[in-house]
C-alpha cells in the first residue's frame, strides 16, 4: 500500500462509523485522464466514492464549486459528504456504474441523447455572469496551441516553420473570434457520454465539471455530439443539435433565432475543441505516459477535415489536415 493510500484510509476510518463504510471494500472506480483518481467503497446500505485529487492545496475547491451551481440548476450531480481540502479527498454519493458510453446504441440513443440535451438546457437557463472563470481569448488561444505544440511538432515530428506558423496564427485567430462573438452561458467543458452517468432517477447524473467555465453557448453541444470516443452520422448530431436547439429557445438559453446561424457557430466552436483534444491525446502519450488516448486521433482529425472543408477561411487549414492523415496512414491508422 502506497502512502497516499494509507493517508486515504487514515482519513476515511475517522468518519467510517458516520456512513458504515467497510475500508477493506475500497476498489477502484476509474480514472481520468488527469491525475485525480476514484474509488468505491462500500457503506452500510450503499456505495460511495472516493475522490482522491492530489496536487496543490485546495484544488478540490473548483469540483465543490461546480458541484452547488450544477445542483442548483437542477442537475443530478453527486452529493458531497466530506471533503479536506488540504488532502485533495472527498467522499461523494455514487452515481453508478454505467456511463452513457457503456450504453449507448441506435435504439437509445434519442431518448439519453434527449435527456442528456434536457439536463443541458437547465444548466444553461441558469447561467449568471461572474459565478465561473470566462472562457477568455487567452484561454481559447492556450487550448488552441496545444495542436501544433504537442501533436504537430511533438507527435508528428514537424517543423513548424514560418509559414505554418503564420497559417496557425491566422486561422486561430478567425476562431477565436467566432467563438466569442456567441452568447455567453455556463460551460461543463467536456459534457461528453463518458461524463454522463445512467441512473435510474434524474438521468443523466453529470461528472466531471471542474473545469467548468462561462463560455460560448455551442460549446457543450458541439462536445456531446461530436465525441472523443464514439462516432454518430452528420445527420444524426444534426437532428440533436435541433432538438436541443428548440428547446434552449423555449427555455430562454441565448441561442441565436436562426438555427443556419447556430449550426455555424457549433461548426466553429467543434473546431476549437478538436484541435484542442488533439493536442491534449498527444500530451497525454508523451507527458503523461497514458497512450491510449492516441487511437483516438483518427475521429477528430476526419472531424476537423469535414468541417474545415466546409469553410473558405479553414481551407488553408483543410489542407495541411489532409497532409496530417497522409502521415497518420503511413504510420498504420485507417480512415
Amino acid at each position: 500500500m502506497t502512502e497516499r493510500q494509507m493517508r486515504l484510509k487514515d482519513w476515511l476510518s475517522g468518519f467510517s462509523d458516520r456512513y458504515g463504510l467497510k475500508l477493506d471494500t475500497m476498489r477502484t472506480a476509474s480514472a481520468d485522464a488527469g491525475f485525480r483518481s476514484y474509488f468505491r467503497i462500500d457503506g452500510k446500505e450503499t456505495t460511495y466514492i472516493v475522490m482522491d485529487s492530489p496536487g496543490e492545496a485546495d484544488n478540490i475547491a473548483p469540483f465543490i464549486h461546480a458541484d452547488e451551481v450544477f445542483a442548483q440548476a437542477g442537475l443530478n450531480v453527486p452529493k458531497i459528504y466530506e471533503e479536506n481540502r488540504e488532502l485533495g479527498l472527498m467522499l461523494i454519493s455514487d452515481l453508478g456504474t454505467k456511463t452513457y458510453l457503456d450504453v449507448l446504441d441506435h435504439d437509445n440513443a434519442d431518448r439519453l441523447m434527449g435527456q442528456a440535451t434536457d439536463a443541458l438546457v437547465k444548466l444553461q437557463a441558469a447561467s449568471k455572469p461572474d459565478v465561473f472563470p470566462a472562457y477568455s481569448a487567452e484561454l481559447l488561444r492556450a487550448e488552441l496551441e496545444l495542436f501544433p505544440q504537442w501533436f504537430v511538432k511533438r507527435h508528428l515530428g514537424m517543423e513548424i516553420t514560418p509559414e505554418l506558423r503564420s497559417m496557425f496564427d491566422r486561422t486561430f485567430a478567425l476562431i477565436i473570434a467566432k467563438n466569442l462573438d456567441q452568447a455567453n452561458v455556463y460551460v461543463h467543458r467536456d459534457f461528453m457520454p463518458r461524463n454522463l452517468m445512467l441512473t435510474e432517477k434524474g438521468n443523466p447524473g453529470v461528472i466531471d465539471f471542474q473545469d467548468a467555465v462561462y463560455g460560448p453557448v455551442s460549446y457543450d453541444i458541439a462536445c456531446l455530439c461530436r465525441d472523443a470516443f464514439i462516432s454518430w452520422e452528420e445527420t444524426q448530431t444534426l437532428d440533436w443539435t435541433i432538438r436541443y436547439w428548440e428547446k434552449a429557445r423555449k427555455a430562454g438559453v441565448p441561442v441565436p433565432s436562426d438555427f443556419g446561424r447556430f449550426w455555424e457557430d457549433v461548426e466553429w466552436m467543434a473546431i476549437q475543441r478538436h484541435l484542442k483534444v488533439l493536442g491534449i491525446f498527444a500530451r497525454l502519450n508523451y507527458r503523461d505516459g497514458k497512450p491510449k488516448y492516441l487511437g483516438d486521433t483518427p475521429r477528430f482529425l476526419n472531424y476537423v477535415k469535414a468541417t474545415s472543408r466546409r469553410f473558405d477561411a479553414l481551407r488553408p487549414l483543410s489542407r495541411f489536415i489532409d497532409t496530417i492523415i497522409g502521415e497518420q496512414e503511413q504510420v498504420g491508422y485507417t480512415f
